[in-house]
């Protein structure tokens, strides 16, 4: 008996375990690629500044001493053991943490206040910790002052920019320096040809981005797993043939005395350093695609002890080559090998690139759910994985940004100051937003998160220092991109923001829309129309103006607005809220659809069928529940139940894509079932389906002042002119369409 009871739970640990494990592999090539490749050229980046003058035995253990602890102290400390804990319902990065402030905390200003989260049983698992003095300090400032939750959200925002640019820094510096290895055998070839070679690569690379991650993916773990063995014997190799006694630079005073000797070129040299740790936050911005245990188990078995072995060897190789250290990290690779080994090595740049390339998709689709982003077409690429996604337009923009980076700086060391400043900025805005995680969230005493702070941030602001004091040499790169990028997305935040409110206090009650309809004459016209608008109660203002120059409309409304949370995904029985408007012989409804920003939107044709027949249940449920003749039910459809009273066949979606809709018509039978109402709604179905949408000029009002003029009228004017349409982003057909012109003056 014990030993048959004792079965099912071996089965399941051991496949666990295999899950486990497999989800372990696969983290090799979309998390750890940027990470992996950092050896090729962290050392020349270190000395080809001012350190130059240093390069006795001293400052090249000291630096190797500088990486060790690096690689310690952020990645493993830091990331794996801290940040990783920090997940929003198993998501991770910069959007996440501000995610759980905003709902937890309450402090963040993209959380739709009219649709609370807190009712979303995904995100409200967790038990309340109880408030303490730190915490509520914090929320009573934030509450108080409301430009430090725009100042929270500007600093998210610039973590997000940052990560954006680095997806132009990485190719570019990855690729160009794998190229570069091809001069050690051939001294005499032409910097001309190598630039050329990489932008190739870049455009080959940018060019098979269509085919999606999955496609071309099969290879990426194998290839890191083989530059990692790689790096690691030949690291091995070259420590016990040319310096065993390297193995001493672990101890911290080598840094002591690196600082001693170098001084200040030595914290010049740091913005070198930094890049040992480059791609430490793709573990924590990939957490949705595997789990905690699978990237820490990888990470601290494999990558660090390959990397540990990859830099120790290079210091020992150098400190009997010391001319060799402003050249290339292939100098350290033996002549048996070299070729196999440039070869993995410019295989798995293309992987490292791949990996952050996805990440920049990832997180541009995030910016585009939460309204601070422009329209942009995302395409899925997996139907299994909702995280692999394809943005064309996106995608071009970064192949043009690579090769001008390639073409215009040529040199990588130049690249690496601007790699750096990238890097490091959002490493430190990680940690600014971890103690506000650890305080307000977690619940943990401020001394607590002032001790995270002063570990962590204070090593991050160290080698923050150094790079900005590179910012005449190529730093001035990432501040440029991040610029940019922050300003279109406040300024899309911000225009989007005033249409919204400019709706909201123009919406039209229905008893004047009733009364106008009746001075008009409306005509009722069979079939459907889902009227889009961001408007949550009442009428849309441009319905309104339809109706008063053209008055008629279909013989059922739903008025559907679409709302992204500050969570990761809504459940499927929670994403459809409906209402009615109205007495119940004007056939008015409305429905709140809401997706989490990492959630998929469905297929229209999908969506409709899936919306009509939650109207349907909606009607069947209410008409047992209340009276169906007072205005203003409503209720949350939940597909996982079916009322007992009722035999009802409802259509379900079987997967978050939308593509297991299944065509079937609704029937109802029970006591109370208002059979005609539901004949209505099917009738109507099959006359036809329409859409209207507002088709609105967003105009500063005459009164403003000329910056916000420039910013509506020019700037978020020229982004709306230039992005997806609307109709467009959603999968609207355009037979079926209708666009009211309006102009809102805000």
């Amino acid at each position: 008996m014990d030993s048959e009871s004792g079965t099912p739970t071996r089965d399941s640990q051991l496949k666990w375990y295999k899950t486990t494990l497999c989800l372990a592999y696969q983290s090799f090539g979309v998390v750890y690629g940027d990470l992996s490749i950092s050896p090729i050229y962290v050392y020349k980046s270190t000395f080809s500044g001012k350190l130059r003058s240093h390069e006795e035995d001293d400052e090249i253990l000291g630096v190797f001493s500088l990486v060790f602890w690096t690689l310690t102290v952020i990645p493993l400390f830091k990331y794996i053991i801290f940040v990783l804990g920090a997940d929003d319902n198993g998501e991770g990065g910069t959007f996440a943490l501000y995610s759980i402030l905003c709902r937890r905390a309450k402090v963040g200003l993209l959380s739709a206040s009219h649709a609370p989260d807190g009712d979303i049983s995904a995100c409200s698992s967790q038990l309340p910790l109880k408030e303490t003095r730190g915490s509520v300090l914090l929320k009573e400032f934030f509450d108080k002052h409301h430009n430090s939750r725009i100042l929270l959200l500007l600093v998210v925002l610039l973590g997000t920019s940052m990560v954006i640019g680095d997806g132009i820094l990485t190719p570019a510096m990855s690729v160009l320096s794998a190229i570069n290895g091809i001069k050690v055998k051939a001294t005499g070839l032409d910097e001309n040809y190598t630039v050329l070679i990489a932008s190739l690569m870049l455009v080959g690379l940018f060019a098979l981005q269509h085919f999606g991650t999955h496609r071309v993916g099969f290879l990426f773990a194998p290839v890191l797993l083989a530059w990692l063995l790689c790096i690691s014997i030949v690291g091995f190799y070259n420590t016990v043939r040319w310096n065993p006694g390297v193995v001493r630079a672990l101890s911290p005073y080598y840094v002591y005395i690196f600082f001693k000797k170098a001084g200040k070129d030595g914290w010049s040299s740091l913005g070198g350093v930094v890049l040992c740790v480059t791609g430490a936050e793709a573990m924590f911005a990939d957490l949705g695609h595997f789990s905690h245990l699978p990237i820490r188990i990888a990470f601290a078995t494999v990558v660090y002890p390959c990397l540990i072995l990859a830099y120790m060897g290079e210091a020992a190789f150098y400190t009997k080559h010391k001319e060799d250290l402003e050249r290339s990290f292939f100098k350290a690779i033996p002549e048996a090998v070299f070729w196999p080994v440039f070869i993995i090595a410019t295989l798995a740049t293309a992987v490292a690139s791949q990996a952050i390339i996805s990440a920049t998709f990832s997180i541009i689709s995030q910016c585009r759910a939460l309204s601070c982003f422009p329209r942009v077409k995302i395409m899925h690429t997996s139907n299994q994985i909702h995280g692999q996604i394809y943005i064309p337009e996106m995608n071009w923009i970064l192949m043009i940004f690579c090769l001008g980076v390639v073409v215009g700086f040529r040199d990588t060391d130049m690249i690496a100051n601007a790699y750096g400043l990238a890097v490091i900025t959002v490493m430190f805005v990680t940690t600014c937003l971890m103690f506000l995680i650890i305080v307000m969230v977690w619940k943990r005493k401020v001394l607590v998160a002032i001790a995270f702070v002063v570990v962590f941030g204070s090593l991050e602001l160290l080698y923050l220092s150094a790079c900005l004091a590179k910012v005449h040499k190529g730093g001035w790169l990432p501040l440029v991109f991040s610029l940019v990028t922050l300003s279109i997305m406040c300024i899309w935040q911000y225009g989007t923001l005033k249409k919204h409110s400019y709706e909201s206090h123009n919406k039209v009650c229905l008893d004047m829309l009733l009364t106008v309809g009746q001075n008009h004459g409306v005509t009722r016209v069979p079939g459907i129309c889902l009227i889009y608008s961001n408007v949550i109660s009442g009428v849309p203002p441009m319905f309104a103006h339809f109706v008063t120059n053209f008055p008629a409309f279909h013989q059922i409304l739903i008025f559907v607005t679409l709302q992204s949370l500050t969570v990761p995904y809504v459940p499927l029985n929670q994403q459809f809220h409906v209402s009615r408007i109205g007495p119940q012989e004007f056939h008015f409804f409305h429905c709140i659809v809401r997706y989490g920003y990492k959630d998929a939107r469905k297929e229209i044709y999908a969506f409709e069928s899936h919306l009509i027949d939650t109207v349907a249940e909606f009607l069947h449920t209410s008409s047992n529940d209340w009276d169906t003749g007072a205005s203003g039910g409503e209720m949350i459809v939940n597909h996982q139940q079916s009322s007992p009273q009722v035999d009802a066949v409802v259509p379900r979606v079987e997967n978050g894509n939308g593509g297991g809709a299944m065509q079937k018509k609704v029937r109802f039978r029970g006591v109370g079932c208002n059979n005609r109402e539901l004949e209505e709604l099917e009738e109507a179905r099959e006359s036809g389906l329409a859409y209207m949408m507002g088709n609105t000029c967003v105009l500063a009002s005459e009164t403003s002042s000329y910056l916000k003029k420039f910013v509506i009228n020019i700037v978020y004017g020229f982004l709306r002119r230039n992005c997806r349409r609307p109709a467009t982003a959603l999968g609207v057909p355009n037979a079926s369409l209708i666009e009211v012109g309006m102009v809102y003056r805000v």
